[in-house]
């Protein structure tokens, strides 16, 4: 099968399929090197030019979930972090659970006060004696990137916070501002980050330490990447403040709310204790 076609990004952007993309994502679901290659080859026999990069996704993740649903729950995980809308508020709550697991204390949606106005924080996360504030950008369409306009807004709250901030007595020092987002920056976003001094987080930014690798390297996997869970059940979770898979492991308490069967739980149980194991 010629491999060297064109395909439509979620965006609209056409590029040249990538083989190595396909099986650099199929290797972080946790499948072994023979699964894999059994998928890739295939996808690659239902290759056509102008196929979606969706038609794509739909095709190895209905291949990786009959080899196991927490390697397609892994495999899922960009577009489960887009189920965390279609509000806002959710990913908020998520980065704040991964800012805990890395040692932060962490408060969601607080109000401070800045030299000229008041600013609703996302997250406001301390550790070792400074304070950290988290603006989280999330976006519910794919292809959908934060523009410079982003860390410009964002660098002139930060400002406007710190001058307050330093002006009177602390037990922390207020020492960063951070852009999270759930999709991707652009060149001139990540440049302008860079030049003010905002730390940038999203999808696969910075490199080898983006939202992904953060995800995988700690095992904090959103409830929404479950391939057990219904949409619904998956919304009521949220609704509750539940947002990790892990929060489930030894609280069941919600999932005795949710009305399922003990045989639906067990297995539901069993895809959780499989993502978070490490």
């Amino acid at each position: 099968m010629n491999t060297n076609i064109d395909i439509i990004k979620s965006s609209g952007e056409k590029v040249k399929f990538s083989l190595k993309k396909l099986r650099t994502s199929l290797g972080k679901s946790g499948a072994d090197q023979q699964t894999v290659d059994g998928i890739i080859e295939k996808v690659k026999e239902e290759l056509y030019d102008g196929i979606s990069t969706k038609e794509i996704y739909n095709r190895a993740f209905a291949l990786l979930k009959k080899k196991g649903g927490h390697l397609a729950s892994k495999y899922k995980l960009k577009k489960a972090i887009y189920e965390l809308g279609p509000t806002g508020y959710p990913f908020e709550r998520f980065i704040s659970a991964i800012l805990k697991y890395s040692g932060y204390d962490t408060q969601v949606s607080k109000i401070m006060q800045g030299e000229c106005v008041r600013h609703e924080i996302d997250v406001i996360a301390e550790k070792n004696g400074m304070t950290t504030l988290v603006e989280c950008k999330f976006h519910t369409e794919q292809g959908r990137n934060c523009n410079v306009k982003v860390p410009l807004y964002i660098a002139s709250r930060f400002k406007d916070v710190k001058s307050d901030w330093d002006s009177k007595p602390r037990e922390t020092k207020l020492e960063a501002g951070w852009v999270v987002t759930n999709t991707r920056f652009t060149k001139d976003a990540i440049q302008y980050g860079n030049c003010i001094g905002l730390y940038l987080l999203s999808w696969d930014y910075p490199e080898h330490d983006g939202l992904r690798d953060r995800i995988d390297r700690l095992g904090l996997y959103p409830i929404t990447v479950s391939t057990l869970l219904t949409n619904r059940e998956k919304q009521f979770l949220l609704s509750r403040d539940v947002v990790l898979c892990r929060d489930l492991i030894d609280d069941l308490f919600f999932l005795d709310h949710l009305g399922i069967s003990e045989t639906r739980k067990s297995k539901i149980q069993k895809e959780i204790n499989m993502l978070c194991k490490h």
